[in-house]
């Protein structure tokens, strides 16, 4: 059972209806700081300003709709969650649930059950009101990002399904969510994220699809799968690439048939939501390959959107991003450390992220924890964190080290600074993945995407030696 904790300062508003439930909660929560309100024909309750109001959770038996005394309630349950206590034949007929039929206890409830769903759903209040919340606006100075921005301004509020392209740890799922913003109606609705990579096998069914009561062994309570989650809303399909062709065959009549039938049950739901789908693997090569079905392909790809990595949106985007993270991490606190000092904003645009913003964002808190514990920007054990971000220095800094920079050294450039027939960035990403794979060329190969031979021929173009140095240590 969960801790007594979960319920200081608690209320529980119940809608019971025909059910008689109200006395038999009251007992459950009496020896808690619960208040356990009858809310049938209650006005909604009013937050006094500045003055946070309660976790507040909502129980309510399904024999209230027929009555229709939910009618009145749709302002007193927004951001409330909603525990339905079913009764009789409706516990087995998912037709007369309610869209929002997610959390829900038998008739005979008995005391653990009950507060054990309380304290998990006060637990998710809780953590949604201390979570840090990401910034409203992108950071877009560099061209790409704007162009980017401005695409999906104008495609957010469209119907069609959106596919979302980019390496990993660009953001996609921020652009999913500014999709899913912009968009008229749906934005009303959530915005249910699911992996698709992290499916274990055996449960897309009842993930996606949602089950009824009893449906097989540990069943024991009705579930909404993902597309129900949705309706209303966005559906958010990440790492699409990764979804096997037996599940994709599925998806793909959901989306022609704008309906799901849960595990166990015999009718069809109706549902409507926006899909985005992202990945960062070539879906095209991937069709001409047999790996993902082309049908679903062009009706996920009917908008696309390619997000700009990290080096295509260039230095100005790298410090600006770096520095509204840092603000995230250090909060008040970095108006006292003072403005942050130019070698830093120089080492981070000099820095090669491959992991892109995720990285970043990982550097921006080392440096942040740094700062706090030590009240000011120490030079040398920050660049020994950026050193271990295995990131790689600008071409200028790389060219410098391996013989290949400065006019000084003989050798013949060309209009860009670089050596002729090299392409720096190139020299550089293939530097920074090889520290990354200490040096493996196996497995740098197959970080690059490229053969064992392809990588071999390009370490003699641009005379990389086994070993050759990221950054040195003492930096």
């Amino acid at each position: 059972m969960s801790s007594p904790t979960h319920f200081d300062e608690l209320d529980l508003f119940v809608w019971e209806g025909k059910a008689d439930i109200l006395d038999r909660i009251a007992r459950c929560m009496a020896s808690f700081d619960v208040e356990v309100t009858r809310a049938d024909g209650l006005p909604p309750p009013q937050q006094e300003r500045g003055v946070a109001m309660r976790p507040a959770v909502a129980i309510i038996s399904v024999t209230v709709i027929d009555s229709g005394g939910l009618a009145h309630a749709t302002e007193f349950l927004q951001g409330m969650p909603v525990i339905w206590v079913a009764a009789g034949s409706r516990e087995r007929d998912s037709r007369t649930y309610p869209p929002e039929y997610l959390h829900v206890l038998p008739y005979d409830f008995t005391c653990a059950e009950l507060r054990t769903l309380v304290a998990k759903l006060v637990r998710q209040l809780r953590a949604r009101e201390i979570a840090p919340q990401a910034p409203d606006v992108l950071v877009a100075h560099s061209e790409a990002m704007k162009a980017l921005l401005a695409e999906v301004g104008a495609f957010a509020d469209c119907n069609h399904p959106v596919l979302v392209r980019g390496e990993t740890g660009v953001g996609k799922e921020r652009i999913a969510q500014q999709l899913h913003l912009g968009h008229q109606s749906y934005s009303k609705g959530a915005f249910v994220a699911v992996n698709c990579g992290a499916i274990p096998d055996g449960l897309f069914e009842s993930l996606f699809f949602g089950h009824t009561k009893g449906s097989f062994t540990g069943a024991v309570h009705a579930h909404r799968g993902y597309f129900e989650q949705a309706t209303g809303g966005t559906l958010f399909l990440d790492e699409i690439g990764d979804l096997p062709r037996y599940q994709q065959v599925k998806l793909l009549r959901v989306l022609e048939d704008n309906a799901v039938t849960r595990l166990g049950a015999t009718s069809p739901v109706r549902v409507d939501f926006r899909l985005v789908a992202a990945t960062n693997r070539n879906l095209r090569e991937m069709v001409a390959s047999g790996e993902f079905r082309a049908d679903l392909f062009y009706r996920l790809a009917v908008i696309e959107l390619h997000v700009p990595s990290l080096e295509e949106r260039g230095e100005v985007d790298k410090i600006a991003i770096f520095k509204a993270l840092l603000g995230n991490v250090l909060g008040d606190e970095l108006e006292t450390l003072g403005e942050t000092p130019h070698w830093l904003s120089d080492a981070v645009a000099e820095t090669y992220f491959p992991g892109n913003v995720r990285q970043l964002r990982n550097l921006a808190e080392r440096v942040g924890v740094i700062a706090r514990q030590l009240r000011g920007w120490d030079q040398n054990l920050i660049q020994r964190a950026i050193a271990l971000t295995r990131g790689t220095p600008a071409p200028a800094i790389a060219a410098d080290r391996n013989g290949g920079g400065g006019s000084g050294g003989g050798v013949a450039l060309d209009s860009n600074g670089d050596r002729k027939g090299w392409n720096s960035s190139e020299r550089n990403r293939i530097i920074a993945a090889l520290e990354v794979n200490d040096w493996k060329r196996q497995d740098t190969a197959q970080h690059l995407g490229i053969s064992r031979k392809v990588l071999w021929e390009k370490m003699r173009k641009y005379q990389i030696l086994d070993g050759e140095p990221g950054i040195p240590e003492d930096t």
